[in-house]
């Protein structure tokens, strides 16, 4: 099993996530321009790296689900807020052939961890969503899926709209959406947010997603 972390100036998490990596999943950490030494870091914690120049969620995704080789490919933040430990509910839900895409709903462990800018721009989108007939509460922070079936869909974004145009598209494809509960914890000391850390960031991830939202 593998598990692709997009990565930008992660240094802080990156022995924490790594560390907790359930047996038999290989990380696969996406470097998206960090300046943290995050890169070396992760290659000296035994994770397979690979470079995305190109700034941009969805770019450092694509190119590791590209740079994968396993059947089901898992996706994680690098940030240490959500716990690998999850993952294998999600990857046994594809693997027994219950949801061709098993997803994550993030439940905060404890008041702050969330901020109330980044909740709201979620319950939006994921209303949006149900109205579409797909029955989810969050946007996918953490999901497993068949490696080839994902390149097969043919998601286009390479920024922060890739999670909903993929859960966008596996509605339209008729995929079975699974979802399950998982922790959401605060980030890891020493690094910071690119959507929910800040006001600015929450709006421009609730642009690209509306810009999902209407292809």
């Amino acid at each position: 099993m593998e598990v692709v972390l997009p990565c930008l100036d992660e240094a802080g998490a990156l022995p924490g996530v790594l560390g907790a990596l359930p047996p038999g999943f290989r990380a696969i950490v996406v470097d998206n321009g960090s300046t943290d030494g995050s890169p070396g870091i992760a290659a000296d914690l035994g994770a397979k790296v690979v470079s995305e120049p190109r700034r941009g969620y969805g770019a450092a995704v694509h190119t590791g689900l590209e740079s994968a080789t396993a059947e089901i490919v898992c996706f994680l933040d690098a940030d240490g807020s959500l716990d690998p430990g999850e993952l294998p509910r999600l990857v046994e839900a594809v693997r027994a052939g219950e949801a061709e895409l098993a997803v994550g709903r993030r439940v905060p462990v404890a008041r702050g961890v969330w901020p109330w800018h980044a909740r709201a721009g979620n319950a939006l989108l994921s209303a949006l969503l149900r109205r579409r007939g797909l029955g989810v509460h969050d946007i996918a922070p953490a999901r497993a899926v068949r490696r080839d079936a994902l390149l097969a869909l043919g998601v286009t974004d390479r920024a922060f709209g890739y999670p909903l145009e993929l859960l966008i598209r596996a509605r339209r494809a008729g995929w079975r959406v699974r979802e399950f509960d998982v922790r959401y914890a605060s980030r890891a000391r020493g690094t910071r947010s690119k959507v929910s850390g800040s006001l600015r960031g929450t709006l421009r991830a609730v642009r690209d997603m509306a810009k999902a939202l209407r292809s």
